[in-house]
């Protein structure tokens, strides 16, 4: 399988938001991801890294 789990950064530390991420859609207010099983996250982060390897998107909240 192709899916990666997403973890938002904190304080150097990674916590689980997300897991089996299909798709991640920019918008202009943040990014929407979705599950292979149809369901979607919305959230206001960026992606700070993509390990593909380990299957993990680190994002990070937007500063406002």
């Amino acid at each position: 399988m192709c899916e990666a789990n997403a973890y938002l950064r904190k304080d150097g530390q990674e916590e689980l938001f997300f897991e089996a991420v299909d798709k991640v859609i920019p918008q202009e207010d943040g990014l929407v991801l979705e599950d292979i099983f149809g369901r979607r996250k919305i959230i206001k982060a960026k992606i700070a890294e993509l390990a593909l390897v380990d299957h993990k998107i680190i994002l990070e909240k937007e500063q406002v």
